[in-house]
């Protein structure tokens, strides 16, 4: 390797977070940031890292894009069969990571996910492109397959099967909501002293703010 990883840094100078500017609502500061990421041409500005954890407490991650934040609960669209799928059957408990480069920001996200209601995951599964709903039928997400020919040929077959025909969504593929009971703000900051604001809910509805360490 000609580059030593260890030398790889950069100083991080492009805003500041205070409390003073912050919103009291985390939901609101999200959205705030989320929009100035759009606006700052990130090119995936809705994709989260999601973990998950197995039943023997092995985590996982992978990367998911966020579809809605409707009711206070941030949703997204996936296979109940995949891997994240079964372990969120086992266990409900979740982490959302917003990285933003751009803007040298990150959010970090905890709670609990559920089940979107038959008529949510139906309502998004036909906004989908058409050949988007073919692959979701098709894939049988996070499994062993023999080949990318095996998942192609049943990409065309069904195709074929269902043309002129109205693409219903399949009962393993369907939407997950995501309660959130922490949020963590992070922005870069020179000399590695970066802001980071942690809400916490209490008891009478608000969020409770404190600044962590770097």
């Amino acid at each position: 390797m000609k580059a030593r990883i260890s030398e790889i840094r950069k100083e991080y100078t492009k805003g500041k977070l205070t409390q003073c500017v912050i919103n009291d609502n985390p939901f609101k500061q999200f959205e705030e940031w989320l929009n100035e990421a759009i606006n700052s041409r990130e090119d995936e500005p809705t994709a989260m890292i999601v973990a998950t954890v197995s039943a023997e407490g092995h985590p996982s991650t992978r990367t998911v894009l966020l579809k809605g934040l409707e009711n206070d609960r941030f949703i997204f669209f996936t296979n109940y069969e995949s891997r994240k799928g079964r372990q969120l059957a086992g266990n409900p408990y979740i982490s959302l990571s917003f990285v933003w480069h751009k803007l040298e920001r990150q959010i970090h996200i905890e709670g609990k996910a559920e089940k979107c209601s038959g008529t949510v995951s139906d309502t998004y599964f036909a906004s989908r492109p058409y050949k988007s709903k073919i692959g979701a039928r098709i894939s049988p997400q996070s499994r062993v397959i023999n080949s990318r020919m095996e998942i192609m040929r049943a990409f065309v077959k069904e195709v074929f099967k269902l043309a002129g025909h109205e693409i219903k969504r399949p009962d393993n593929w369907g939407g997950f909501a995501v309660t959130p009971t922490r949020f963590e703000f992070w922005q870069g900051r020179e000399n590695r002293l970066h802001d980071r604001i942690l809400y916490t809910p209490q008891e009478d509805g608000n969020w409770k703010q404190e600044r962590l360490a770097p």
